[in-house]
């Protein structure tokens, strides 16, 4: 579990847990900002001292391997797993260049040294100004109002007037500074990963320019590079989604914080000052606490606690209360007062002092206090409203509008991303959602309407939806398997919930699907791969009842749902999914570059994690000299993972360059291990290091090097694999005893297909035994 979300609405309570969990960030944001210190320190010293390199370079890797990134939520996301492992992959390479003991010219002012310096002046310096700020104004708000409940009610009805505004005006600067503080903490919680990491995968791949010696190792790493940056730009991506969703939440909640609280198992809760009798010379004194009250069992808790003391909390105390009564100002010199008198204590009242006076109401309606004023503050989040339904007009909005996109616009860059001017996309969904005007309106061919007016329009429909797309119901289930499980797991779990949407949700959702499924076809011009499409379509096709920080940190998972369902629409809307709900399919443990390995029909296995190394694969021209098939978009990564046995390689990268980010679709790039019927793909690593992988260096076409697998009825080149030597690549422990254990570099004689999909035979050091067969390569 990582940090607990910060609610904006715990800003207006500030209870005890929220100082806890505020504290909790600041000490998270602390520790990064020593980890940064610590890494610029390690990178100045490869500067200054060449002739401790060697020793500069271990205490590097040594930062880098035990630092860990936090997150905020439950789960993380593929790409965020994968850059929290990156930090241990560089330490890795580090250390294999130690092992060489090469004599290596490095320069990482620019690359390294000043982005984090830059990053922990502006953001983290800028975090511990808003920390100052925010501290300071608490002591003075707490003084402030502790002055101000200590004024004799028997003033000036002016004097307490003017009092009661000063209050006031300082609690609500006081709120907005907390707003804004708790928004920044989380920002750069959020921020902080890829502003780190992205420096340091930048002098890594600036250390490999200098290698000479290192050519190989370097060649090697560029397969990780790519990977990560594709898991960097997904995240980046993300986080821009995220936060513009949390600052809208953050604006509501500002605008009228009652309407936007949190719905829990409380009546009522807040700050009350108890007063607590002393011996007579000594009189009074009024304690503050926070206090909790349930109507169902008419418990009462009070736990003392003090804001400006470092936070210190007290024992709680828990009563049962008997009544509550108003207290008039002619019984006691402090305003906002209310009794109330506990089952066990009876005849003994205890004396609360509320904020103010409409505090005090909203405590007496809790509580069903004499004199108590109905004020309902429990009101429900109002439901969306609006005219779009999914009946006969909606589906023709949405079919004009896809028709005239696919007609018109679909290579257009950045489709959905690039949005209409408001008022004109108000005056076509209008005239679209009139039945008498929605016929007339010609989309395809009238240049009245661009192609962003009509994408933004057919957006705004989905959203004006009273209930979203994928509805509130299935909201969560949606999410779950995007936070776990493998690939195929998720796909199977989306596949079975998709079944369960109402007819006309599910109509709608598939024709949406498979027109997006269309446009990341166009990826190469249109620039919108699937992972830019579920940035875009998550939160429009899917949304929580309930708003909250929480809800909006799933932001990301709703993404990954979105593209599962662009990568798998065939599957999912032309097939019915299994009776049971699939289970997610856990992930074992095993090396981080590990390739999967194929589970035998002999049981349930358990798949090792997704390969980074398997991931991308950087073609230039000139090592392609294959056509690029003309359905597959080049820089769509499931391009290499939905054709035939033989892939077709594209002539140019596969990804698009978007200023200095690289864009590619897939948010988890499951689709680069995705497994044909009865055939396992080798590793990619294996390919690339296999030496007539290049075609300008052999008459080899490159399909040559994926091995058919003989039970799919396909004997194409096993002429070429039987009896062959193979070297290990991946580390593999058995887990069966018919399986062979083996480290990286190991030899297998006489290795040949296995009759289990996905495997191979061989012998090593007199035992033979099966194989995965992405673990090796063929010599």
């Amino acid at each position: 579990m990582g940090l607990q979300p910060l609610e904006f609405s715990d800003c207006y309570l500030d209870s005890p847990w929220f100082r806890e969990r505020v504290r909790a960030h600041e000490a998270e944001l602390e520790k990064t900002n020593k980890f940064i210190k610590e890494l610029l320190k390690d990178g100045k010293n490869l500067i200054a001292a060449t002739k401790n390199l060697s020793a500069a370079q271990r205490k590097f890797a040594h930062s880098l391997r035990d630092f860990k990134f936090e997150f905020i939520g439950d789960a993380e996301t593929d790409d965020e797993r994968y850059i929290d492992a990156s930090l241990h992959e560089f330490s890795n390479f580090l250390k294999n260049l130690e092992e060489q003991r090469e004599i290596l010219a490095l320069s990482v002012t620019e690359t390294l040294i000043k982005p984090l310096e830059r990053f922990r002046k502006e953001q983290l310096g800028a975090v511990k100004e808003e920390k100052k700020k925010f501290d300071k104004e608490t002591e003075k708000n707490y003084s402030l109002l502790e002055k101000h409940l200590n004024l004799s009610a028997k003033k000036k009805e002016l004097q307490l007037q003017e009092a009661d505004n000063q209050v006031e005006q300082n609690r609500k600067h006081f709120y907005e500074l907390s707003l804004e503080y708790v928004c920044k903490l989380q920002e750069i919680q959020e921020r902080k990963k890829f502003e780190c990491v992205e420096p340091v995968l930048s002098f890594f791949q600036g250390l490999f320019t200098f290698y000479h010696q290192g050519y190989e190792l370097a060649k090697d790493f560029s397969h990780y590079k790519m990977a990560l940056q594709i898991n960097i730009q997904n995240t980046r991506n993300r986080f821009e989604g995220t936060r513009s969703e949390v600052e809208e939440l953050m604006n509501k909640i500002r605008r009228n914080p009652q309407e936007h609280k949190r719905a829990n198992h409380f009546t009522m809760e807040g700050y009350l000052y108890v007063q607590e009798k002393r011996p007579a010379p000594f009189g009074s004194s009024w304690v503050k606490h926070y206090c909790t009250y349930r109507k169902e069992t008419k418990k009462f808790t009070m736990i003392p606690f003090e804001h400006r003391s470092g936070g210190k909390v007290g024992e709680e105390e828990l009563f049962v209360l008997t009544y509550c009564t108003k207290r008039n100002i002619d019984t006691i010199d402090r305003r906002f007062c209310f009794d109330l008198e506990a089952s066990d204590r009876p005849g003994v009242p205890v004396t609360m002092q509320a904020f103010s006076e409409e505090d005090r109401k909203l405590w007496m309606e809790a509580l069903d206090g004499k004199e108590a004023l109905f004020i309902n503050v429990n009101r429900a989040n109002a439901k969306r409203e609006g005219s779009a339904q999914l009946d006969k007009i909606g589906f023709t909005i949405i079919k004009k509008c896809i028709s005239a996109v696919e007609t018109r616009g679909i290579n257009d860059q950045g489709l959905y991303r690039v949005v209409g001017v408001s008022s004109k996309v108000q005056r076509l969904l209008s005239l679209l959602m009139d039945a008498k005007t929605c016929n007339e309106v010609d989309l395809e061919n009238s240049v009245d309407w661009e192609v962003k007016t009509i994408t933004s329009a057919m957006k705004q429909y989905l959203r004006s939806l009273p209930e979203p797309l994928m509805t509130y119901e299935l909201h969560g289930e949606f999410i779950v398997p995007a936070k776990s499980g493998s690939p195929e797991s998720r796909v199977n779990a989306v596949h079975f919930l998709v079944h369960k949407l109402p007819e006309k949700n599910k109509e709608m959702l598939e024709i949406l699907v498979k027109h997006l499924a269309n446009v990341s076809k166009h990826a190469k011009r249109n620039l919108m791969t699937v992972a830019n499409l579920g940035v875009v379509f998550g939160p429009t096709l899917m949304r929580p009842q309930e708003e909250t920080v929480a809800a909006i940190m799933d932001l990301k998972f709703q993404n990954i749902v979105v593209e599962i369902l662009i990568e798998n629409h065939e599957k999912i809307f032309k097939t019915l999914p299994d009776a049971t709900f699939p289970e997610p399919i856990s992930m074992s443990v095993s090396p981080p570059n590990a390739p999967p390995r194929q589970s035998r029909r002999q049981g349930q296995r358990i798949k090792r994690p997704l390969a980074v190394y398997n991931l991308c694969l950087e073609l230039d021209d000139a090592d392609s000299h294959s056509s690029p098939r003309e359905d597959t978009p080049t820089g769509s990564m499931d391009s290499l993972s939905s054709q035939s046995p033989t892939p077709a390689f594209s002539s140019s990268p596969p990804g698009l360059l978007d200023g200095n980010h690289l864009i590619m679709d897939s948010g988890d790039l499951a689709g680069w291990t995705t497994n044909l019927p009865g055939q396992s793909r080798p590793s990619m690593v294996s390919w690339m290091n296999t030496p007539s992988a290049n075609p300008a260096a052999t008459n080899t076409p490159p399909s040559a090097f994926f091995f058919p697998n003989p039970a799919t009825g396909s004997d194409k080149a096993v002429e070429s694999v039987a009896h062959r030597k193979a070297r290990a690549v991946y580390p593999c422990e058995a887990e069966h005893s018919s399986e062979l254990s083996f480290q990286i570099g190991a030899i297998f004689e006489d290795v040949q297909f296995s009759r289990e999909p996905g495997w191979l035979e061989g012998t090593l050091n007199g035992k033979r035994g099966l194989i995965p067969q992405n673990y090796v390569q063929f010599l």
